[in-house]
């Protein structure tokens, strides 16, 4: 009986070439798609499952509410992991990460020097709490456990060493901490699976510097920038111990809270779950919203059914051509149990030979689908069985999914009306096929929609004033303290070029994340009363070099030291105008610390110095003539020829820093890496909608096929009354667009709920507009109308006299 199906089904296939070249490139593109999502997906929520343990380790994240400003950190204070580890019995191991960002690190071993990035200073128990493969060294206790000793990523230890054995080894490391000399204690990669803390160099805490900062601060209300995990024992419930936490943060810090005006929650999140949330600030590696993730999952399924709806209208669309066969198949003996297992039988082929063709087409795509999102998607079909599982499973729900409407609308023909020529069925199938087509249009519409809304937004994004001039900008990053020290000298030769208006240092630069803040408050106020502001250390030239306005009093001036410029932001949180703020003292004190003060020499109009996600926060410049408080600096220029700008700048650089590395970034690039995230979305959503798209005009083909064979008789009498070609093809193609529009009416409420969610993301966005929406849905009835002219026309062409001969 097997063998009688499926010779049948490969028959029927062989027969009718393009009914089968359209369903098998539509089911094949669609299961690329999804299984490409899948993957991705998958692979999202892979991170820091490996580690031994791994439903036991946490995050401590801290609330903070200080003066009003809210904040949620994936950070806390210094003191309050190991507090934690000491205090209560369920927690078993602690450690602590503080990364140095996007800074670079010189490291140095015999004759190879080169630049590294991602160094973080760590616990000694560190490999502890997180499981790792070493490829060199074991992980013994104490591993980190003695001063200036570091495990390196093998892509590291490849660069310094080669294949040979690092252990023991000594390799100098030079960044903004200082020089020195460090052991090398292990090597290891990440073959046992991906992690959020994305770090290439382990260094101990106990190396001086930064390190050492950590192991002695008592702070417990300030200085939020550890990463802190804690490993409980197995069985203890997280929810409990953080119950907790409110009487513990009282034991210890209570005082240090209540002086800075401050209050903070601790919270414990999974480790398995931080590269799937967003939301905190100071987070140690890259993560994806959910939202996304949720996105990428509905466009799966919606390209998905697609090409499972393309099944069924083609099908039904060539309904006739099958229709004798289930006479006589029924007149022979056949049951209707008999037909439908048949024509569910010929769906699963079709879904798994649309399976077998994506795989090698997917295996094409991977690099162009793993650029457009960022990531390294590997095709592992001997290794990863899941990959075999997400296969069946796209095998047996698209065949029953596309297959059930056909297997039971054919089988449903009565025996003797067919085989007199009468297709019609007991289901009443027009309904169902109009309903599919709308629901495929319906998606399609939201995924149209989707993209303009996404382009208006990032345009705007890309265009609105952000307060400061990011356009021919030049960003200079000085990675140890040699160069820092010679920072001042290169600005000075910089500015004697002609195409130089400004060459200004600073501690950080517009765009970059600004993780320095503290509270400062007028005379007669306290640190309880502070307001929070963010602020840079600059020299006199960077408001000038950035473009920033002033809006009363003046710009920094050479040696105005225990000076400060401020934004409107901070003066409506003070209380004061801006033309009143010149002049003011502002105070500011930590705990029992000295009380310090700074003199307003101006105000700044408010720009926006970090992503447009968030409003304006209150912001502050101070100025500084430290040589060593700079690590960037800004160069403006007057000349679009970039390719002659910077060859002068490259001669300046080599005379004034032999032997670095001349590198550079442009700050509008700068700016544009804040919203990676959203043009990621926007190239994947661009791809799979023209996916999806494609898919729906097969679907449409479809219909249009079944229409004009159905209303054959009819174009031919009409023909022969005197209708014209361009009458008929106005007719047959009436239907399609009715339904557009009624995909286009359920459409748009779907696609204004789900962009407005999205919009919610920005401070500052696009105001969702109802010619959007129209232009997706104008967009929708021309590809319906160009997918079915093919077929109006051809229909249309016809001589009606071979339509009506057999009348």
């Amino acid at each position: 009986m097997l063998k009688s199906y499926l010779k049948t089904a490969l028959r029927f296939l062989l027969k009718n070439k393009t009914f089968s070249f359209i369903n098998i490139i539509g089911l094949a593109t669609g299961t690329l798609c999804c299984l490409y999502i899948l993957l991705y997906v998958q692979d999202q929520y892979s991170y820091d499952k490996q580690h031994k343990n791994a439903e036991d380790i946490y995050r401590v994240n801290t609330d903070l509410n200080l003066t009003g400003d809210k904040h949620h950190n994936a950070t806390t204070s210094p003191p309050i992991a190991p507090a934690i580890k000491r205090d209560f019995p369920e927690v078993v191991q602690f450690v602590r990460t503080v990364g140095t960002g996007d800074g670079k690190t010189l490291l140095k071993y015999k004759n190879e020097t080169f630049y590294e990035t991602k160094l973080s200073f760590v616990d000694s128990t560190f490999f502890d709490v997180f499981t790792y493969h070493f490829v060199y060294g074991k992980n013994t206790p104490g591993l980190l456990a003695q001063p200036y000793t570091i495990v390196l990523q093998k892509s590291v230890s490849d660069k310094l060493f080669g294949n040979t054995d690092p252990i023991n080894k000594v390799i100098n490391i030079d960044n903004g901490e200082g020089k020195h000399d460090f052991r090398v204690a292990g090597v290891v990669d990440n073959s046992l699976g991906k992690s959020v803390l994305d770090i290439n160099i382990f260094v101990t805490m106990r190396s001086g510097g930064t390190g050492q900062f950590v192991l002695d601060n008592t702070a417990w209300a300030g200085y939020n920038f550890t990463n802190s995990f804690v490993k409980l024992r197995p069985g203890a419930n997280p929810a409990v111990l953080e119950k907790k936490f409110p009487d513990f943060l009282n034991k210890y810090g209570a005082q240090q809270l209540k002086a800075l005006g401050m209050t903070k929650t601790l919270h414990l999140q999974p480790v398995s779950s931080i590269h799937t949330t967003a939301g905190f600030e100071n987070e140690p590696g890259k993560t994806i919203s959910p939202t996304l993730l949720t996105i990428l999952g509905l466009i799966a399924l919606m390209i998905q059914l697609i090409a499972c709806i393309n099944f069924m209208n083609l099908s039904t669309a060539r309904a006739s051509k099958r229709a004798k066969e289930v006479g006589v198949r029924k007149v022979v003996g056949a049951g209707k149990g008999d037909l439908v297992k048949q024509f569910l039988g010929e769906s699963f082929l079709l879904a798994l030979i649309g399976v077998l063709l994506a795989l090698p087409l997917l295996y094409l795509a991977l690099p162009y689908l793993n650029q457009i999102t960022e990531t390294n998607i590997q095709l592992a079909l001997l290794n990863n069985y899941s990959i075999w599982i997400m296969l069946v499973i796209i095998v047996v729900i698209t065949g029953m999914v596309a297959g059930s409407y056909p297997a039971f609308y054919l089988s449903a023909f009565e025996a003797i009306k067919v085989i007199k020529g009468n297709f019609t069925s007991q289901i009443s199938a027009s309904g169902i096929r109009r309903s599919l087509v709308v629901f495929q249009f319906v998606l399609s519409i939201v995924l149209i929609t989707g993209i303009i809304i996404i382009y208006n937004q990032l345009n705007y994004i890309k265009n609105k004033d952000l307060g400061f001039d990011k356009n021919q900008k030049l960003i200079f990053s000085f990675y140890t303290e040699d160069q820092q020290k010679k920072m001042g000298t290169l600005a000075t030769d910089l500015q004697r070029l002609a195409d130089v208006q400004s060459a200004s240092r600073s501690n950080n630069y517009l765009s970059r994340f600004v993780g320095r803040d503290h509270g400062v408050f007028l005379s007669g106020g306290n640190q309880s009363t502070a307001v929070d502001a963010q602020n840079m250390d600059t020299d006199e030239k960077f408001v000038k070099a950035n473009g920033i306005k002033i809006v009363a009093g003046r710009d920094f001036r050479v040696n105005d030291t225990t000076r400060t410029l401020i934004n409107e932001t901070l003066c409506k949180r003070l209380g004061i105008a801006p033309d009143k703020a010149v002049g003011k003292l502002l105070y500011s004190q930590y705990l029992n610390g000295p009380i310090s003060h700074v003199e307003v020499v101006g105000v700044m109009k408010d720009f926006n110095y970090n992503s447009l996600h968030g409003e304006v926060r209150p912001f502050m410049l101070f100025y500084n003539n430290d040589p060593n408080a700079f690590a960037y600096m800004t160069v403006s220029v007057s000349s679009n020829n970039y390719k002659e700008v910077l060859g002068r700048i490259d001669d300046v650089w080599q005379k004034d820093l032999p032997g670095v590395p001349f590198e550079y970034s442009f700050l509008d690039k700068e700016v544009q890496k804040q919203y990676s995230a959203e043009l990621s979305l926007s190239q994947i959503i661009n791809s799979f909608t023209i996916m999806a798209i494609l898919i729906s005009c097969l679907g449409l083909f479809g219909l249009a096929a079944f229409s004009a064979e159905q209303r054959q008789k009819e174009i031919g009498i009409r023909k022969v009354l005197g209708a014209s070609v361009t009458g008929v093809v106005a007719l047959l193609s009436k239907e399609f667009v009715r339904l557009v529009g009624i995909a286009f009416i359920i459409a748009t409420p779907i696609a204004w709920l789900a962009m407005q969610k999205w919009l919610d993301a920005f401070a500052y966005k696009v105001p969702l507009s109802w010619w959007m929406f129209a232009a997706a849905g104008v967009l929708s009835i021309l590809i319906a109308l160009i997918t079915v002219s093919f077929q109006a026309i051809k229909a249309a062409l016809v001589n009606p006299v071979k339509s009506l001969k057999s009348e």
